[in-house]
């Protein structure tokens, strides 16, 4: 293999076992002997453990950063389905990997999680915007848009540990929780609420947030 080529594999390689475990509990031996190669040669390519361990956070972000670019094509309530079930694949398939990323890793350094961190929220934040096709967005859908990106995050911490509710249950929840989070800043805000009169638009009988206005609908009294 070519050096990047190799590169990439121990990278890869890393991130799989960062996956599933702790990086404390993974040795340099156990990288080299799933990638198929010897001990010295690891550390021909990386200085330490540390070094691939954070080479690894790093392709984690890059990752993580690319499950929002999603075709700007279709209802908005099925794209962010579609983008909550590639977060939720890479969440649950790096666990350990995405929960070290997310909380920020100690072994990645003071700092460098954390900035990676910021990376993919900005990420995530420019493409919800392009979903939405605003370009300069208002303060209240600003704090809509970086609100439900936290939650995500959180929720999907949360699922990691114990995976008490059904995944499917969950995704399709977040992007209730987005709706809901639109709808209560469409209530301060014409600009907003236009923004949502055109969502809803486009929403097919049984897309994700004709679904959520059923179930709300179940909640509100009738009249006798």
């Amino acid at each position: 293999m070519g050096v990047e080529q190799r590169r990439a594999q121990l990278i890869a390689v890393a991130l799989d076992l960062f996956g599933h475990r702790s990086p404390d509990d993974v040795s340099i031996d156990e990288i080299a002997a799933a990638a198929g190669i010897s001990r010295p040669l690891v550390y021909h390519y990386f200085t330490g453990k540390q070094s691939l361990y954070e080479a690894a956070l790093r392709r984690a972000a890059d990752e993580l950063s690319a499950l929002f670019d999603e075709p700007r094509e279709g209802p908005v309530s099925e794209r962010l389905l579609r983008v909550m079930r590639r977060f939720f694949d890479f969440a649950e398939q790096h666990a350990a990997g995405f929960s070290a990323l997310m909380r920020g890793g100690p072994a990645a350094g003071p700092g460098r999680a954390g900035a990676m961190v910021e990376e993919v929220r900005r990420a995530a934040y420019e493409e919800m915007l392009g979903h939405l096709a605003v370009p300069t967005p208002a303060p209240r859908l600003e704090l809509a848009l970086r609100s439900w990106i936290s939650l995500t995050e959180t929720k999907a911490l949360l699922w990691l540990d114990g995976r008490r509710i059904p995944r499917a249950e969950l995704e399709l929840q977040l992007v209730h929780d987005f709706a809901a989070l639109v709808a209560v800043g469409a209530a301060y805000d014409e600009e907003m609420a236009e923004l949502l009169r055109g969502i809803l638009a486009d929403e097919p009988g049984h897309g994700p947030f004709a679904d959520l206005a059923a179930r709300l609908g179940t909640l509100v009294p009738q009249p006798s």
